[in-house]
């Protein structure tokens, strides 16, 4: 998010109407058709699921059309769950995110873990090292998510340093961060990030590489290249279906995770580095067709060329996920606050209806 965006949503109000008619359906299915969309989109408010529908086709000119039980990559929405499990436990009193991690892994190998905290890492603050600049193998992947990669991709290796930047001084977002994150909430629960995603919803998620197979991606026709998902660890390596992500916004949003006061905490946008929350971003964001802005959770999510895009509206109680398997270069579902592409559109649609401008 921009700087110009920061300033453009520090002076609009927000508000919190209330939905004052019935999704119209017809609406999100036209969206999709004129944009072809190839992928989910499930729109709930409250306990109810008021859309699910699967568009357009899984391979290019296959005719296999896509499913609403398919299983997803969930890319950096990942980041949205472990900044979940880190909470729960700050909750439980084993993790303070403000307190040097040293404090819990003495012997991580960093020059700064005297310093560098929890809350650093949570908001792209640390200043570790970015996977994204490791060596670019043949099919445009850099050679950390290899699958024939040979860098240690562990939390204590490429990702542990050294620093680009002193911790706290400069937002630069890292898939690093909650790598190493995966890896202080492990040690001071004592258990593995899947064993505790478990606890979240139903089991049917898993981390790569375990699960059943996934949604393959494709960039304008072509098959997206071979990729170690599992080295994406607690930045971005979940998969499961969309109703199991739907099952996790219904329980986070219900106060069923987290206590109100830490998921409230988990959910306050920082303007001074772009609305940045604590694993997602957090914003009043000026739709098409509402009078006023709507306070969005927006949690985006890309590998290669499968995308997912999970949003919150807290007053209004609607979870909104979309998920295609056309990559960003060839269908992008955008960011809300500064693209009105097709996640735009839909978000728009479902929230502003019955409303003027």
């Amino acid at each position: 998010m921009t700087r110009i965006l920061v300033a453009l949503l520090g002076l609009i109000g927000l508000a919190t109407p209330a939905l004052s008619q019935g999704l119209d359906t017809r609406r999100i299915d036209g969206l999709a058709e004129l944009a072809g969309f190839n992928g989910l989109i499930l729109i709930s408010q409250g306990d109810t699921i008021i859309y699910a529908g699967a568009h357009g086709e899984v391979r290019p000119g296959s005719g296999e059309r896509h499913r609403l039980d398919s299983r997803w990559r969930w890319a950096s929405i990942t980041k949205q769950i472990v900044a979940t499990l880190a909470m729960r436990e700050v909750a439980a009193g084993r993790l303070d995110i403000d307190t040097p991690i040293a404090e819990y892994w003495p012997d991580f190998p960093n020059a700064n873990r005297d310093t560098l905290t929890a809350r650093h890492l949570l908001q792209h603050m640390s200043g570790l090292p970015d996977p994204e600049s490791t060596q670019v193998e043949p099919g445009s992947v850099p050679e950390f998510y290899s699958i024939d990669g040979t860098l240690d991709i562990s939390p204590s290796g490429f990702c542990a340093g050294p620093n680009r930047t002193t911790p706290g001084s400069t937002y630069s977002y890292t898939n690093c961060d909650y790598v190493v994150l995966g890896g202080v909430i492990e040690r001071v629960s004592g258990q593995s990030l899947d064993q505790l995603a478990a606890d979240l919803f139903p089991a049917n998620h898993a981390f790569y590489p375990q699960g059943q197979p996934t949604i393959s991606g494709y960039h304008h026709d072509q098959p997206e290249p071979p990729v170690n998902f599992a080295s994406y660890g607690g930045a971005g390596s979940m998969n499961g279906t969309i109703h199991d992500l739907w099952r996790f916004d219904r329980a986070l949003m219900r106060g069923e995770l987290l206590p109100a006061n830490l998921r409230d905490e988990m959910w306050t946008g920082d303007p001074a580095i772009g609305y940045v929350a604590l694993g997602q971003w957090v914003f009043p964001a000026p739709l098409a067709g509402c009078r006023e802005p709507q306070r969005l959770v927006e949690r985006p999510g890309a590998i290669i060329g499968v995308q997912g895009r999970n949003y919150l509206l807290p007053e209004l109680d609607m979870a909104i996920i979309l998920f295609t398997n056309r990559s960003e270069g060839e269908f992008p579902l955008g960011h809300i606050a500064h693209e009105q592409a097709f996640g735009f559109d839909v978000v728009s649609a479902a929230v502003c209806r019955g409303q003027s401008e």
